[in-house]
C-alpha cells in the first residue's frame, strides 16, 4: 500500500512539474526587434501585404515588417504577435505590445546577421513602427532582444473586400481580418454563376485574384485563415458593385 501511495505522488508531482514548465515558457519564442518609418510611423504606409494606408485600414501603428523566416513569402500577413523586451535592462521597458504583420523586412546579404542583416535567414525579427517600438524599449537601443507569440487579432467590425482589377481580373484585397488573421484561402462566388464556390489565387501580400467574369452580380466570400476557420460572406457587394470600392463582411 505504502508504494502505491508513494507511486501516486510521485506521478502527481510529475504532472505538476509539468504543468509549470509549460506555462512558464507559455509559448514564447526568443527574436530581435528594431524601429522603422519615423516618428510618426508614415514611413510604414504601404507595404508588401498590400494593405496601403495603415490608419484607413485601421491597422494604425501597431504594426510590423517581419524577417524571411516568419514572412512566409506573405501568408503571414494580417497575422498578430504579442511582443515583449527582454534580458536588457538598459534599454527594456515593462509590458508586451500586440501588432499585425503588415510587411516584409528584407535581407540583407552585404551584412553579416549579428552586425545590420537583422531580417537575414534564418533570423526571426521584427521591424516595429517607431510609436509602438517605443511601448517596450527606449529608441535610442536601436535593436532590443524580444519574445514573441502568435496571438488572436481584435479587430473592429467586419471583413473588408477592396475591388480592384477589370473584368476577367478581379484583385480583392482582404484586409481586417480578426481571429488568426492572416488569410491561407479564398473562394469567390457570384449570385448568378453556376459554378458555385471558386477558389481565388493569391497574387501577392493579401490581394487575391479571380479571373471570372462577375460583373452585374453579387459577390460572396469564403475566407479561411490559418488556425483552418473558415467563413462565408454572402452577398457582401452587390449586383451593382464597382471596382475601387470596399464591402464589409462578417468577422471572425
Amino acid at each position: 500500500m505504502d508504494q502505491y501511495r508513494t507511486c501516486i505522488i510521485f506521478v502527481v508531482v510529475l504532472l505538476a512539474i509539468s504543468r509549470t514548465v509549460k506555462g512558464s515558457g507559455n509559448g514564447w519564442t526568443n527574436a530581435h526587434a528594431t524601429f522603422y518609418g519615423g516618428s510618426d510611423a508614415s514611413g510604414t504606409m504601404g507595404g508588401a501585404c498590400g494593405y496601403g494606408n495603415l490608419y484607413s485600414q485601421g491597422y494604425g501603428t501597431n504594426t510590423a515588417a517581419l524577417s524571411t523566416a516568419l514572412f512566409n513569402n506573405g501568408l503571414s500577413c494580417g497575422g498578430c504577435y504579442e511582443i515583449k523586451c527582454v534580458n536588457d535592462k538598459q534599454w527594456c521597458l515593462p509590458g508586451s505590445i500586440v501588432v499585425t504583420a503588415t510587411n516584409f523586412c528584407p535581407p540583407n546579404s552585404a551584412l553579416p546577421n549579428n552586425a545590420g542583416g537583422w531580417c537575414n535567414p534564418p533570423l526571426s525579427h521584427f521591424d516595429l513602427s517607431q510609436p509602438i517600438f517605443q511601448h517596450i524599449a527606449q529608441s535610442k537601443a536601436g535593436i532590443i532582444p524580444v519574445q514573441y507569440r502568435r496571438v488572436g487579432c481584435s479587430k473592429k467590425d467586419g471583413i473588408r473586400f477592396t475591388i480592384n482589377g477589370h473584368s476577367y481580373f478581379n484583385l480583392v484585397l482582404i484586409t481586417n481580418v480578426g481571429g488568426a488573421g492572416d488569410v491561407v484561402s479564398v473562394s469567390i462566388k457570384g449570385s448568378k454563376s453556376s459554378n458555385g464556390w471558386m477558389a481565388m489565387s493569391r497574387n501577392w501580400g493579401q490581394n487575391w485574384q479571380s479571373n471570372s467574369y462577375l460583373n452585374g452580380q453579387a459577390l460572396s466570400f469564403k475566407v479561411t485563415t490559418s488556425d483552418g476557420r473558415s467563413l462565408i460572406s454572402n452577398n457582401v457587394a452587390p449586383p451593382n458593385w464597382s471596382f475601387g470600392q470596399t464591402y464589409t463582411g462578417g468577422q471572425f
